[in-house]
């Protein structure tokens, strides 16, 4: 093992042992690397002649770069051609957790991490898995899940996947969450929660939050080791009263030692930037001080860097000049406003009753998407064909649910998609 690598891990068991279990065996290896080229580099930053690291500069001592590139851009060459930190851009990622707490209101007073930075969620969740699964692990996530879980963890790093049951009479399953966590085998317990889910577009409502947080501080005390990873692309979106509108992160980031909180989150559907390719790792457990999140962050910005070496640089100057922007907010609002309408329109098409007969809605209160599930005898793959033939229309099928994404659909269209379902439904039924 790499004395660095040991000394981070030092670190970690002399201020939370269970934690220091937690780690995979990747986990319990990798570092970031201080030394050799990253560290000459480093004494090197700031000279009149700096011949070490592998960019390359004009006469000027501006970053090289094509004038047919940088014509496209109304931003400072330094910002967007030269490689960002491994942990992402230092203003950013103080940004981003002074946003965190903004956002989670119940998150003052507890220490977190600073977060760092990966090429968006799905690299995050990847890298959360470096750090945290071995093949003899598993993950419980609901019944209802984004099928990129299986190749995130279970093609790349051998975990298992483990599901419990998501509703039960229109509400979150508090029965079958709390006996799934507790028939999971005993020592590590890793649970991923998605809220809003994709692709229900659920969110449990405050009071189920609050079980779930008791379920899992149960757990914790019992001495199990629990690994709560919150998948919060969607978060923000919530077009309904009495719904938890923060992230569970808020409320297990110092619940007990034994207990890890991971918060998965960036930009890409909060901020609708799907392309540019930003997400955020950040840490909260209980008594975590400035030595033990160091120590995390530097194994999670070595993975960044095994795998990516950095995440963009020119998108991470866009997001920081827009977070500092006094238009942020007031155009944030105003796009918020576009998704309730349309999730509203939903509700009102499904209150008339009127496709009872065809298919029925699952409980949703927020995000992106919504599904149905069709009758017995309707055949959702059929139906998907025929929409796409005859009707011009395009959903996804998952067996006898289809989900549909309200969030890409205009209001007024929203009517016309549902009368589209009727009607291949109908088709198909007669």
């Amino acid at each position: 093992m790499n004395p660095q690598a040991k000394e981070l891990n030092t670190i970690i068991r002399d201020n939370n042992t269970m934690l220091f279990e937690m780690l995979s065996e990747r986990g319990r290896n990798i570092f970031f690397p201080k030394k050799g080229i990253l560290g000459q580099t480093a004494d090197a930053k700031g000279k009149k002649i700096n011949a070490t690291i592998g960019s390359a500069i004009e006469d000027d001592n501006t970053p090289m770069r094509l004038e047919s590139v940088e014509k496209q851009l109304n931003i400072s060459p330094s910002l967007a051609f030269p490689y960002a930190p491994s942990y992402g851009r230092p203003d950013i990622r103080k940004r981003w957790k002074e946003l965190i707490y903004i956002k989670n209101p119940a998150l003052y007073g507890k220490e977190i991490s600073l977060p760092i930075v990966t090429s968006a969620l799905t690299h995050a969740l990847s890298m959360t898995g470096y750090l945290f699964l071995d093949h003899t692990d598993s993950v419980l996530m609901p019944d209802l899940y984004w099928g990129n879980y299986n190749l995130i963890f279970t093609n790349a790093y051998g975990a298992g996947i483990e599901k419990f049951n998501l509703f039960r009479d229109e509400k979150f399953d508090l029965e079958s969450f709390e006996k799934s966590v507790t028939n999971m085998k005993s020592g590590k317990k890793i649970i991923l929660f998605n809220f809003p889910n994709n692709p229900s577009g659920y969110t449990p409502a405050v009071n189920e939050v609050k079980s779930i947080v008791s379920i899992l501080r149960n757990e914790a005390e019992k001495g199990n080791m629990i690994i709560a990873i919150m998948d919060d692309a969607y978060f923000g979106l919530v077009y309904e009263d009495g719904i938890e509108k923060e992230s569970l992160f808020a409320y297990l980031a110092d619940l007990h030692e034994n207990l890890l909180a991971i918060k998965v989150d960036g930009p890409t559907k909060e901020d609708y930037v799907w392309g540019f390719r930003i997400g955020f790792i950040t840490y909260g457990i209980r008594n975590g001080n400035k030595a033990l999140y160091e120590a995390l962050e530097a194994k999670t910005a070595g993975a960044v860097r095994g795998s990516i070496s950095n995440a963009c640089n020119l998108t991470q100057s866009l997001l920081m000049n827009a977070y500092c922007s006094e238009e942020y907010q007031p155009e944030k609002s105003e796009k918020y406003s576009i998704l309730s309408a349309r999730f509203r329109k939903v509700r009102e098409i499904l209150k008339t009753g009127k496709y009872n007969d065809f298919f029925t809605a699952l409980p949703f209160n927020s995000g992106y998407f919504m599904c149905i599930r069709l009758k017995k005898g309707l055949d959702g793959e059929r139906l998907r064909y025929l929409l796409l033939d005859k009707y011009d229309t395009g959903v996804i099928q998952m067996n006898d649910l289809i989900r549909i994404a309200f969030s890409s659909v205009a209001e007024s269209d929203i009517p016309v998609l549902f009368e589209n379902i009727c009607n291949a439904c109908r088709e198909i039924s007669s």
